[in-house]
């Protein structure tokens, strides 16, 4: 999976998780979406994401999104 849809559909997973969380167990979870949305705005504006880098290293994502490399033969 290309890093930059993976990292969209971590952080959207951890909203919907803290809404979840939030409804069920203690408003407190909220927190959890504050964060994740902080986080999103200041990697646009640096272009240092936590998250990308965890998921590089996990191998979970690692391909940045534009051309296919050739394919061999």
């Amino acid at each position: 999976m290309e890093t930059d849809k993976a990292i969209r559909v971590l952080a959207g997973s951890m909203v919907l998780t803290s809404v979840a969380l939030a409804q069920w167990v203690s408003a407190w979870w909220l927190l959890l979406a504050v964060f994740v949305g902080l986080n999103l705005i200041q990697s646009a504006f640096t272009g240092f994401c936590p998250a990308e880098t965890i998921l590089e290293k996990t191998g979970l994502a690692g391909r940045k999104a534009g051309p296919l490399p050739p394919a061999e033969d």
